[in-house]
């Protein structure tokens, strides 16, 4: 079936808003400027980061209550009530969120846009295997298959940041980047426990998904901007470039964005882009489907990986060529898209054209024993 335009229109603006909130938040972390003791550095302030990321998802609520009272007669016509729900029940996926975002926004600071993008796809790994303990799944030959060759992707991922070192000169070392990678993909671990609270408990209210989107924005806003007030008092040491080793230093990190305008930008950016990509992405998968989504998000990891090498912020790695095909076969053979729908009709076409020879391998010998039979 042909796309609408409309339809066309939420996959590109899922594709390139997608794209932006990793290559923005890379943006800034590459981005120097002098600090609140007069140092200049580059920019690491990753929990502030992840404040911006919620505000970003706090959008969506905005946007949910405007719709609502917008399309309120229609609704109330059509019957679409969702169960009555507690907010507070977004309060632990928040905290899921926001440990998850934040210790993924270290580790983009460490390795490259493109690894940060796919090695999320470890995700399917841990939220398969979580899936089975709490939701009761069974795991089908073709998603073991394609959990196998996730990790074979990511694995190459990993070995390509390793063999071919810093992205980013000698601020940089490849212990870094190893650390970096590591972080991301244990916060996917988080992401995963995210994912299966998600459908277990807040699956069952009927909730729209763009209510869900903003509660957890507001939650993860409130609570991390909170702690950021005692992250300023905690003393990092080397983990942190900002002014006094802070673990979190806000006002160091406004200082350097009012040294630095593409700072700014690169944060406002990063905040519009979250909020549309999240509409968008909702859209896309009432329009289209999840597995359209999907297929769109792989698309959206070779846009970053193509805008990095353009940029140079990266040299061209064939291990993560490699990598990055086989995380698409992977992604694709756990989630039944493509290779198996195909081998499946392959397969029943072979049965058919087999059935045909043996009904016409049948006819023929009835149609010889026939011939014998007249003979005689």
């Amino acid at each position: 079936m042909a796309w609408s335009s409309y339809q066309i229109v939420l996959a590109i603006v899922m594709v390139i808003t997608g794209s932006l909130n990793t290559l923005s938040t890379k943006w800034a972390d590459r981005q120097s400027a002098e600090g609140s003791d007069g140092t200049v550095r580059k920019f690491d302030h990753p929990f502030l980061q992840a404040v911006g990321m919620f505000i970003g998802e706090f959008t969506c609520l905005v946007a949910y209550y405007i719709i609502k009272i917008c399309c309120r007669p229609q609704q109330a016509v059509e019957g679409e009530q969702p169960r009555s729900f507690n907010p507070l029940i977004f309060l632990p996926a928040a905290m899921l969120d926001m440990c998850g975002t934040s210790i993924m926004y270290i580790g983009l600071n460490l390795t490259y846009a493109s690894s940060f993008q796919m090695l999320r796809g470890a995700v399917i790994i841990f939220t398969a295997l979580l899936s089975v303990a709490f939701l009761g799944r069974v795991i089908r030959k073709h998603m073991w298959v394609g959990m196998f060759t996730v990790l074979l992707g990511l694995l190459l991922v990993g070995l390509a940041d390793i063999v071919f070192g810093s992205p980013d000169g000698p601020s940089t070392n490849t212990n870094g980047i190893i650390a970096g990678d590591l972080l991301i993909i244990m916060a996917q671990v988080i992401v995963s426990v995210q994912m299966v609270y998600e459908e277990r408990v807040i699956g069952r209210f009927n909730v729209q998904p763009l209510a869900a989107v903003g509660y957890e924005g507001l939650f993860g806003a409130l609570v991390l901007g909170l702690l950021l007030i005692p992250f300023y008092y905690i003393d990092a040491g080397s983990f942190s470039h900002a002014a006094g080793n802070r673990l979190e230093n806000v006002h160091d990190a406004f200082v350097q964005m009012g040294n630095n305008w593409r700072i700014i930008l690169a944060t406002v950016g990063n905040i519009m882009s979250i909020a549309f990509f999240n509409f968008a992405g909702i859209s896309v998968t009432r329009e289209l489907s999840a597995t359209t989504r999907m297929v769109l998000d792989s698309v959206r990891t070779l846009v970053i990986w193509a805008v990095t090498l353009s940029l140079s912020w990266q040299d061209f790695q064939y291990l993560q060529v490699v990598g990055f095909i086989l995380l698409i076969l992977g992604m694709m053979l756990y989630n039944d898209i493509i290779i198996m729908p195909w081998w499946r009709r392959r397969r029943e076409m072979r049965e058919v054209n087999q059935n045909d020879r043996n009904i016409g391998e049948r006819e023929r010998l009835l149609g010889n024993r026939d011939d014998g039979h007249a003979v005689n």
